[in-house]
């Protein structure tokens, strides 16, 4: 059985537009502690973990705030704060 994926069924940033501003509490990478094992990148639903620079980069524009890049941080270096809150 051959699955074809078409545009529509391809994640994407923002397929709906930007959606940062539903956050209450946003994820903060604490660089020191990240490995860049991108377990983060694999498991955000939203798909707005990206890597740049050699390095995992969230982008705050479509990060809904759901906390599962934190959750599933085995070097727990990913912090969940209030939103306005920028902790490093």
């Amino acid at each position: 059985m051959k699955i074809h994926v078409t545009v529509i069924s391809k994640p994407t940033i923002g397929a709906s537009g930007k959606t940062g501003f539903w956050r209450t509490f946003k994820p903060v990478i604490d660089y020191e502690k990240c490995t860049n094992c991108l377990i983060c990148w694999l498991y955000c639903p939203e798909n707005s973990i990206e890597i740049g620079n050699g390095m995992v980069i969230i982008n705050y524009e479509f990060c809904k705030g759901c906390g599962v890049c934190a959750n599933e941080c085995p070097f727990n270096a990913i912090d969940f704060v209030p939103e306005g809150e920028y902790n490093v």
